[in-house]
């Protein structure tokens, strides 16, 4: 009879056939520390679209004459324009402001003051370029260059006491870590929540499953430690099947990435796994062709976006609470859209904020407006509110970080009044 032991699984191809956490995690990599108090916070869902999406086809300035005479081609009409139908007219907010009509399913939690919106906001990098404004949003810079090579959430992770000791701290959703959680223990990025399981042939993965119990039950060292607290997770993960999780309130997710990874998002809290930070990607932002105004690659992807944002604020219902999302890109587009139907990289841009503590129902801007002279040099929305703003003042209130110098290096946030404490 095979009577494994701890040094035995931890040094031989045994522990291989019985891998921990999928693809990217090991037991060795899980960092321990004495478990925490009932949980003070929110769970913070991040959205990254990735390529620079528009802020000014998704959130229209309309009451500006400057946007139709810089998009002759690609603006929207309207919400007064009757010759145009109304899926064809942008959807007003306040008066100045509208949604593009693909974002529909966001209105009635933007009414009901639970989504907020920060417009002309952005980093300070002018490079335009995808990979250094990226990697200066995700690291927490000004613009990309000297500072911390962490991420800002990791850096969060790091200054703030653990709820729980779980492996499942913080989740990204996709084939790869984000830069954003470069450095964090506790990590594991997860194309499905269905890799998180023992890597055994199906046959044996129950009695390699009771024997590394019978190991780690009993110890109380770190390392047994672990053992038990990723054995809870797979055990709890087995019973809540994740491939049948059944959405609450009628909540149907599009069959997106996007989709697909905030129904996991949403399996994996209401399963009380000790997760504190989800992040998901959306790709495709980068407009420069056949952008289109109301059919085109931009409505697609914003409605992929709205649907899924709708989906999910619906199924997690009053427990959307304690939960706090943020959806944030690079970088904007040029005011003036290209001779190919398209527009260029520009520099402000637009966030979301839904959930826990948000002030919503109102457009957060310190807008600068459209007309030539109150653009930036190169002709594009300026930026008036910093990104790090917004993300501090969500650590502080709803995460409950003291620590937001150890999180933005050198930088002093300034308040911008979109979050309410817990």
């Amino acid at each position: 009879m095979w009577r494994p032991s701890r040094r035995g699984l931890l040094t031989t191809a045994a522990f291989g056939l019985a891998g921990w956490a999928g693809k990217n995690s090991a037991l060795a990599d899980l960092a321990i520390t004495t478990k925490g108090k009932e949980k003070p916070h929110d769970v913070l869902v991040t959205i990254f679209l990735r390529g620079g999406a528009d802020g000014l086809n998704s959130v229209v300035p309309y009451a500006e004459d400057d946007y139709y005479r810089n998009r002759p081609n690609l603006s929207i009409a309207p919400p007064s324009d009757k010759r145009a139908n109304a899926s064809a007219r942008i959807v007003d907010l306040n008066g100045f402001f509208g949604f593009h009509p693909a974002l529909t399913p966001l209105v009635p939690f933007y009414r009901e003051g639970k989504l907020a919106i920060v417009h002309a906001c952005g980093s300070q990098d002018g490079t335009r370029s995808h990979f250094q404004a990226m990697a200066a949003v995700e690291r927490g810079l000004a613009a990309e260059g000297p500072g911390p090579a962490s991420g800002w959430i990791a850096r969060h992770l790091a200054s703030t006491e653990r709820t729980e000791d779980s492996p499942l701290r913080a989740v990204a959703f996709g084939g790869t870590l984000p830069d954003s959680l470069r450095g964090a223990a506790n990590t594991v990025a997860l194309e499905s929540l269905t890799d998180f399981q023992l890597q055994a042939p199906e046959a044996k993965r129950k009695h390699y499953q009771e024997a590394l119990l019978g190991l780690y039950e009993t110890g109380n060292d770190e390392v047994a430690h672990a053992g038990q607290e990723t054995l809870a997770v797979l055990d709890t993960l087995h019973k809540i099947d994740p491939a049948q999780y059944k959405p609450s309130n009628q909540a149907k997710y599009p069959d997106t990435d996007l989709g697909r990874g905030l129904r996991q998002t949403a399996c994996l809290i209401r399963a009380n796994l000790g997760l504190e930070v989800a992040a998901l990607d959306r790709g495709g932002w980068d407009t420069h062709y056949a952008q289109g105004s109301t059919v085109g690659i931009l409505s697609l992807s914003l409605d992929d976006l709205g649907k899924s944002l709708a989906a999910f604020a619906t199924d997690m219902g009053t427990e959307m609470s304690h939960v706090t999302v943020v959806v944030m890109t690079e970088f904007g587009r040029r005011v003036a859209e290209n001779s190919g139907l398209g527009t260029d990289h520009g520099r402000a841009s637009f966030m979301f904020l839904m959930g826990g503590g948000a002030r919503g129902g109102q457009i957060h801007a310190h807008w600068p407006g459209l007309e030539s002279h109150q653009l930036d040099e190169t002709g594009d929305l300026r930026v008036t509110t910093d990104y790090r703003d917004v993300l501090a003042e969500v650590l502080k209130t709803r995460m409950r970080n003291e620590d937001l110098s150890s999180v933005f290096v050198n930088y002093t946030p300034k308040p911008v009044g979109l979050v309410a404490g817990i």
